[in-house]
């Protein structure tokens, strides 16, 4: 059985006895019911863990800090288009899994939601959380940066260095593109593909099609076969 992993966002230190904050206590002892005794790591997502014994129902001892790292040798920003709720949730969840260093969501013209002002923070701050319970699940010790929602054509012009790759079934196939040494952004379009106007901004900042094969994937799929696909080819996959 695996040991139980919680995010602290505060300083944990590297021996001693530390109290928990309440919401992870919560989750501990409240959710899982983990007792005395018990084993469970501990992680401030800023790199490591840290191994810890239950002593009571609010406080661990910490027995050592471990250098762990299960970041992927890839730098990936995945730049998703806005999509329904539960697909963000979705492509959040697994992006993190499959160790995409950051998230740029993006308003095109395509995109069936809108998000502004106070309920995109809550979106945006909702989608944080969700990384976080995906890098307890899937062991990664830094929390992947969830960037705040701009309209696309806001974004692309802001001049960035790496690989910049459009998900398109126009393109050329990933196997034809050299390995990159630096960044890679993946930009995936919504539900019906970008806008011909936003593809050919796009394609002027720099950004090359590619295509993963014959078919045409649905938004919430696309981005996660690219980064799977990316990994196999170049990253830890195997």
């Amino acid at each position: 059985m695996a040991i139980p992993r919680f995010h602290c966002p505060q300083e944990i230190p590297a021996t001693g006895i530390f109290r928990l904050p309440a919401p992870v206590a919560h989750h501990a002892f409240r959710v899982l019911r983990l007792g005395k005794e018990e084993e469970i790591v501990l992680f401030d997502g800023k790199g490591g863990e840290f191994r810890c014994r239950v002593l009571d129902s609010a406080s661990v001892e910490i027995l050592e800090k471990i250098a762990m790292d299960r970041e992927s040798k890839l730098s990936v920003t995945l730049v998703q288009a806005l999509a329904a709720s539960e697909k963000m949730d979705w492509v959040v969840q697994k992006a993190v899994e499959l160790g995409a260093k950051s998230i740029q969501i993006v308003e095109t013209r395509r995109s069936t939601v809108r998000l502004s002002g106070e309920r995109a923070k809550r979106r945006e701050g909702h989608w944080t959380n969700v990384a976080i319970s995906a890098c307890e699940q899937c062991g990664r010790n830094r929390i992947p940066e969830m960037l705040p929602i701009v309209p696309l054509e806001v974004w692309l012009p802001t001049p960035r260095q790496g690989k910049k790759l459009l998900l398109s079934p126009m393109g050329k196939s990933l196997r034809d593109f050299s390995q990159p040494d630096g960044e890679i952004f993946l930009l995936i379009g919504p539900e019906g593909g970008l806008a011909p106007e936003e593809e050919a901004l796009a394609l002027s900042c720099g950004f090359e099609a590619m295509k993963l094969g014959p078919r045409i994937l649905r938004t919430e799929t696309a981005g996660l076969a690219a980064i799977s696909a990316l990994h196999a080819l170049w990253g830890d996959f195997f």
